[in-house]
């Protein structure tokens, strides 16, 4: 199920590699849940490009509190020199597929960060 714009996907961490994922990078600030990294077959474990714990905490992945949270992760993102790490990352491989461990593929960080790297 994964959603792709341009030189940036989004997949969660649980669903199996595919030959064209490109640079597979985990964009979750925890290790998620149940997967080794062998499973997870990443180039790149990027924690800093995650919300920070305060907002993922407040957020707790509430579909009423995604407009926020949106608003609150793009202003951090602003300010965030790993956003430059995954523009780099793309201009070099072609392809940066985001992985996640959130179970809505709809209302996550990745999605929001996959939109905010395509502006």
């Amino acid at each position: 199920m994964e959603k792709s714009a341009g030189r940036f996907a989004i997949k969660r961490v649980y669903e199996d590699p595919a030959d064209d994922d490109g640079c597979r990078v985990l964009v979750d600030r925890l290790w998620p849940r149940g997967v080794t990294k062998e499973l997870a077959q990443l180039e790149l474990w990027l924690k800093e490009v995650a919300p920070s714990p305060p907002l993922r905490k407040e957020f707790a992945h509430m579909q009423e509190r995604f407009a926020d949270f949106r608003a609150a992760y793009e202003a951090e993102l602003e300010a965030n020199p790993a956003v430059q790490i995954l523009q780099q990352l793309a201009a070099e491989q072609g392809k940066v597929t985001l992985l996640f461990g959130a179970r809505d593929p709809e209302t996550n960080h990745a999605r929001v960060l996959m939109e905010f790297l395509q502006r």
